[in-house]
């Protein structure tokens, strides 16, 4: 409720707003240099192609003067893609998944009930929602101080 607050406030100085954000998408690119494998990353590519796996990082920065908290952030799955994995080393957030499209949210693993035959009976039974599954991701950021920056992400790849 307090993020919620400070969005809609307009006692920040200047008009500026309270948080801004910044997504920046890479395509991830392995690459042998010297006999080993390692990833390049190439910002805001001209063009993807189904395969190619494209990082996704939205920097999120809090323009106040003081610490907010509790600030949801989203972000949806493009649909042309399939979500893979969180981008590793940013993981400052609690992060939950969707998959009903950013309706509702929760942290991993998702259930679902699905309905099978069994017996020539229909059954009712919870699964386990594979992260491909996934169409939006939200993280919570605890504490965000003020004039500080946090980096947030996925990947995807392009179907």
């Amino acid at each position: 409720m307090l993020a919620l607050a400070l969005l809609s406030s307009g006692a920040f100085a200047q008009g500026a707003e309270p948080l801004s954000l910044n997504l920046m998408m890479s395509l991830v690119k392995s690459v042998t240099l010297n006999g080993k494998v390692t990833e390049q990353t190439v910002a805001n590519p001209a063009s993807v192609f189904p395969g190619d796996v494209i990082s996704q990082v939205i920097t999120v920065k809090n323009n106040t003067g003081r610490a907010i908290q509790n600030v949801p952030v989203k972000l949806p799955v493009p649909r042309s893609t399939v979500y893979l994995a969180a981008e590793q080393g940013l993981n400052a957030a609690r992060t939950e998944y969707s998959i009903d499209g950013g309706k509702t949210f929760a942290a991993a693993p998702l259930m679902k009930a699905v309905t099978v035959t069994e017996n020539g009976k229909a059954v009712t039974r919870m699964v386990e929602v594979k992260p491909s599954e996934y169409n939006a991701v939200r993280w919570i950021v605890n504490e965000l101080p003020a004039g500080q920056s946090l980096k947030l992400g996925y990947r995807v790849q392009v179907k």
